[in-house]
């Protein structure tokens, strides 16, 4: 028996093994419940997409998570929701701080959200609707089907839309993305683990599972003797007497992120002076690939050959950037780090990195990736306009972009610590007052020093600089919402709606 078999994959959503790409027609409604006893039926029966198939996917799928506020309005106890994450309980939009740490000022504020803000509430449930071409709108009808209209009231459909496998901007997307250890094989000892893998323990996505620290993350726990109904969950691995709600589950992460195509690509006309070759040096150093994914020290890792779009290289042999620039998007999202810098071998030297002894300013440790790694499930909406289009003065307009979508075990660690440590944080591997030049926003410091620039070094000593950045990407909406595995989902539909404990 093959020992992936091992793993619930019946009890796991599908969209944490497979990311549907296949199935290019989309739908992402945004929900609130309107009536809990006809969520409740209309949950208990909804054919949500397991991850057991593997042989042929399915020519269809659906997927649900629903935010905090979502479970508190299907009655579940306060003592369970107690159990989830703060990042979750409290919400991305949840105070200041959080906001300024995820970048969500000035243009980005929640203030200004199309949903999920701080002026319109997260919505209660997400649900996730994937179909083959032309067999979305069938899918959709027999989704809903029964007590789905008495249930929910419909506060969006977030815009999506197939552009093959491109993002707006014109890059091949979606290429770098970690590989689970289903089968567990692969040592989290630190010294075992110093260099760079791309294959991660399953609790770095999935609650209930050990995950790179070899440890749990907190999720909810059920007592069986306090609460009858937790009998078919999960037993918890680290806590056999209890029951595990978190077990097979995941946080989904959402943002909108709205992209300025004509913006970003007639900036880079007039900076390389309308000179094509030039506009599109620029672009690709900013992105750290060609457009066809290719990274730009392909042809400088031993044995990878230049038209390898995959994930096997690192930046070790461009330590200063000179190919592939320091602060490109694809260093900022993944810097390709092991637990230590290259060339770090004895017990004393690694000490001496670890405590921060003796280093340079450009050689400022990059925490390890892959304790920050995120699972993408987003889709790309709008659109497509070429570069060539796009900086005509009569380019189309249209509104384009992204449903960014991030599947984590831990919010906190994850989510958040790569888009504050790494993508919007002025200071990035010895980069300084510089933040991400897709992604990030042009804010000053508060001494009043400019973010709003670019640096493209090279190997003959020269530092080319773009000034005065615009704002590329702006958020429209997001939540924090928990994905759970199927049994969770059916002890979420049967807790009783009359308050009481379900042991009673």
């Amino acid at each position: 028996m093959n020992k992936t078999s091992n793993f619930e994959f019946d009890d796991l959503q599908g969209l944490l093994r497979f990311g549907h790409g296949k199935l290019t027609d989309t739908c992402f409604l945004l929900l609130n419940i309107a009536d809990v006893d006809a969520a409740k039926q209309w949950l208990s029966a909804a054919p949500i997409t397991d991850a057991s198939t593997t042989d042929t996917l399915p020519d269809t799928a659906l997927q649900i998570a629903f935010s905090v506020e979502g479970l508190r309005t299907l009655k579940l106890r306060e003592s369970v929701i107690e159990g989830f994450s703060d990042e979750f309980i409290v919400g991305m939009t949840g105070d200041e701080s959080r906001s300024r740490r995820l970048g969500d000022v000035d243009d980005n504020t929640p203030s200004k959200w199309e949903w999920g803000g701080s002026e319109t509430a997260v919505p209660h449930v997400l649900l996730l609707l994937y179909a083959r071409q032309g067999e979305l709108d069938h899918w959709r009808t027999t989704v809903e089907g029964e007590h789905f209209a008495e249930a929910f009231h419909l506060l969006s459909q977030l815009p999506t839309q197939s552009i093959n496998d491109i993002e707006p901007f014109g890059f091949v997307d979606g290429i770098s993305q970690p590989t689970i250890d289903w089968m567990q094989k692969q040592s989290t000892d630190i010294h075992e683990r110093d260099r760079y893998s791309n294959l991660l323990a399953p609790g770095e996505m999935v609650l209930g599972y050990p995950n790179e620290y070899g440890h749990y993350t907190p999720r909810p726990l059920i007592d069986p003797q306090e609460d009858r109904l937790a009998a078919e969950l999960p037993d918890a691995e680290d806590e056999p007497r209890l029951k595990d709600l978190g077990r097979n589950g995941t946080y989904l992460v959402i943002r909108q992120l709205s992209q300025d195509v004509p913006g970003f690509w007639r900036f880079l006309d007039k900076e390389a002076a309308s000179d094509a070759d030039r506009r599109e040096q620029i672009a690709t150093a900013m992105v750290g690939r060609e457009r066809n994914g290719t990274p730009l020290i392909a042809e400088h890792i031993p044995g990878i050959a230049a038209e390898d779009h995959g994930n096997n290289f690192t930046f070790d042999l461009d330590p200063k950037g000179n190919h592939c620039p320091i602060g490109a998007h694809i260093r900022r999202a993944n810097p390709r780090t092991g637990d230590f810098p290259p060339g770090v071998t004895g017990l004393f030297s690694r000490l001496i990195k670890i405590l921060g002894f003796a280093q340079a300013p450009e050689e400022d440790l990059i925490a390890s990736s892959r304790f920050h790694r995120l699972l993408r499930r987003g889709r790309s909406y709008g659109s497509v306009l070429s570069p060539e289009d796009a900086v005509k003065p009569d380019a189309p307009a249209g509104d384009r972009g992204i449903q960014f979508i991030c599947l984590v075990a831990n919010i906190s660690r994850q989510f958040e610590f790569v888009q504050n440590a790494w993508m919007v944080n002025s200071k990035f591997g010895g980069v300084q007052n510089e933040r991400g030049p897709l992604v990030g926003h042009r804010k000053p410091l508060i001494d009043g020093q400019s973010t709003d620039h670019f640096n493209r070094p090279d190997a003959a000593g020269t530092m080319r600089t773009v000034c005065h950045l615009p704002q590329f990407v702006t958020v429209r909406g997001g939540g924090y919402f928990f994905m759970p595995g199927l049994r969770a989902l059916k002890y979420i539909a049967a807790t009783p709606t009359n308050g009481r404990d379900s042991a009673s």
